[in-house]
């Protein structure tokens, strides 16, 4: 894949708790939480241990797996010994390249996009209250956008001492553009908006553009994202 990778702080908040992870075949974004200090540090962490135990290795479900509870758990120990780090945590999605397929590593309420021929969707699930309450009918999309518990999250690493993260494959085709991004990106843009900059622009100017949507728009959040542009498709 071809990849092109932005982040910023946005317009209000006074620091940048985002981390990206951009390595050979090994993507991510983490979105951290817990003030200034620990939000940083755990996105940071939680992206440094998932490339010291993916890196390099073949794309596999269970190794996906082993690397996000590995970092749930250092980042968990953190919190916990260090009371200015208590209450840290970070949403983590990862995307991790085989030679035919594209493996998804989710905890959170970051999002991995696969735009595919003029189509685009989500393909990961966000783990938060909103989510829910749209899953279970409670709440319309609209009602969504307006909730007061809408930045509350129901999963992420470094909480607890266990996370369940989701994971999934997906066929890799030439052409697909896949997008990681932190809430920070999709609150501010539309879905519409998403599609039509991804149908009209490419790699460096689409995520440019992605960005450039999420600042003219407020950024009330910090905003990173992850454009993944993929080229060919090997057998196996």
């Amino acid at each position: 894949m071809l990849i092109y990778a932005k982040t910023h702080k946005g317009l209000v908040r006074p620091s940048n708790q985002d981390s990206l992870l951009v390595a050979h075949g090994l993507y991510g974004v983490a979105d951290g939480m817990g003030g200034h200090r620990g939000g940083e540090t755990a996105s940071r962490i939680a992206v440094q241990v998932v490339r010291n135990v993916l890196q390099g290795k073949t794309p596999e479900d269970n190794l996906l797996r082993i690397s996000i509870e590995a970092a749930n758990r250092r980042v968990f120990d953190m919190q916990r010994h260090e009371l200015a780090l208590s209450g840290m945590g970070t949403t983590l999605t990862l995307l991790w390249e085989g030679a035919s397929e594209m493996l998804i590593g989710h905890v959170g309420d970051s999002r991995a996009y696969l735009y595919r021929g003029g189509v685009l969707a989500c393909r990961t699930e966000d783990h938060s209250v909103v989510a829910e309450l749209l899953r279970n009918k409670v709440i319309t999309p609209a009602m969504a956008k307006t909730h007061p518990y809408r930045s509350v999250i129901t999963r992420a690493l470094g909480t607890d001492p266990a996370v369940e993260p989701d994971l999934l494959r997906v066929d890799k085709q030439a052409g697909d553009v896949w997008l990681l991004c932190s809430d920070g990106l999709y609150n501010m843009l539309e879905d519409a908006e998403i599609s039509e900059t991804l149908s009209t622009l490419e790699g460096e100017r689409a995520a440019d553009r992605l960005l450039e949507l999420a600042l003219d728009h407020g950024a009330h959040d910090n905003i990173s994202l992850v454009l993944g542009c993929v080229t060919e498709v090997s057998a196996g």
